[in-house]
Order: structure tokens, then sequence, then C-alpha cells
């Protein structure tokens, strides 16, 4: 990904911009993901909140229920209530923005696969991307300057 990455919800009122590449890009197939979007995985690009610009609009939070019971907090836009990034456990300074609301969604393949317990049958994983039954542990795959930037966001 070179340079920024623009974004939108579906009717254009909140338009936001990624000041960086992402830390990590995951597609996941777990089942809260599966009900909250009504799809059959989510691909969520890892990134700094400081480094998602907004250029129009704000986001209405919205907090979502999860089998894990986490906090798990969906940003939408308040007009057409598109899902366009969110928090998880309660870390606001890294949010999991919805690869598919960026102007160029192809810019950001999975890097990962997780949660593929639940994987739907009919979808079938490309070689060469490391797929995880659950999770996995992000010092193994992640860059060395990623791992850096998650460290410094949440603060050690």
């Amino acid at each position: 990904m070179s340079g920024s990455r623009d974004g939108r919800c579906a009717c254009g009122s909140i338009r936001y911009r990624l000041l960086s590449p992402p830390m990590f890009v995951h597609c996941c197939h777990c089942r809260d993901c599966q009900r909250q979007t009504g799809s059959a995985f989510v691909l969520n690009a890892l990134i700094e909140t400081d480094r998602v610009g907004l250029l129009s609009g704000e986001p209405e939070p919205a907090a979502v229920p999860t089998d894990s019971g986490q906090p798990h907090v969906i940003h939408r836009c308040p007009a057409c209530r598109t899902a366009l990034w969110s928090t998880y456990g309660g870390r606001t300074a890294v949010r999991f923005v919805r690869v598919g609301t960026l102007d160029d969604p192809a810019a950001l393949p999975p890097d990962v696969h997780i949660f593929t317990r639940s994987k739907l049958p009919w979808v079938v994983l490309p070689d060469g991307v490391p797929a995880f039954e659950v999770y996995y542990d992000p010092q193994a795959l992640w860059p060395r300057a990623s791992l850096e930037r998650r460290r410094a966001a949440l603060g050690g």
C-alpha cells in the first residue's frame, strides 16, 4: 500500500483516510463476525487510531454483544449505518477498519485467516496465507515494524 487509502460509508456522509499502511490485515471467520456482518467473514485492517483521519462526518459508536464477553464497539455512519471500524477489548488505540469500506479494498488482501474452525464449508482459503483454527501468536507472524507500532499504540 503506497501513500494513503481513502474510504467511506455507503451514503458518503463519512469519509476517512488511512494515513499509513495498516499493521496487519485479518480475515476473521468467527461466528461473531459472521453474525455482525451478515456475511461469511470480515476483513479488518488493524491500524492505530491516530492514523485514521476523518475527512467528513463522525461515526457513532455502538457496543455489541460478543461470545467472548469482551467489549466490542462498532463505529457506524449515523445516516446509513455502515460499519466503518471497530475497537475490541476496550483497546481504543487500535482500530479494526473494515477493508470493504475502502475505495480500493483489493489493495489490502488478508495477511492471515483466523477462527477458521467456524469457516463456512464453501469458503476456500488461498494457498500461501496462514490460517488458524482460533487465533495465533502475532510475534510469529507480524513484521517487526508492525509489532513495534502495536506496542507503542497499546503502551507496552
